[in-house]
């Protein structure tokens, strides 16, 4: 049937059902975990900007290997835009430089190592 309780026993709220599921939990960083005592620590990036927006003359060239290559890593992946900071207009024709420059042999496709 049911639980029966008496008059004065109260029924838990809806809400509260145990567990640290609900939304007051401590977001408070390194407070429990014995950070600074002068307060939290916040670490602010700064968002990169995309270098070819900056500087109109830099043009993307899949012949030039000196423009291409802080874009992908040492095994020669390209390298994502949250990383570099370019916009997506110019991550897409990047990405597409990189490829015109591994098919003709300017970079390779991965590093030599065995």
């Amino acid at each position: 049937m049911g639980i029966r309780r008496d008059k004065n026993e109260s029924a838990a709220p809806r809400g509260d059902r145990g567990g640290d599921r609900g939304g007051d939990r401590d977001r408070g960083g390194d407070r429990d975990r014995g950070g600074d005592e002068g307060g939290e620590r916040r670490s602010f990036h700064r968002k990169k900007g995309c270098r070819f927006c900056a500087d109109h003359e830099l043009k993307i060239d899949y012949k030039d290997r000196l423009i291409l290559q802080p874009f992908f890593t040492e095994r020669f992946k390209i390298m994502p835009r949250r990383i570099t900071g370019n916009c997506a207009t110019h991550q897409r024709e990047l990405t597409l430089a990189i490829k015109r420059a591994r098919h003709i042999a300017v970079v390779p496709y991965t590093s030599a190592q065995i």
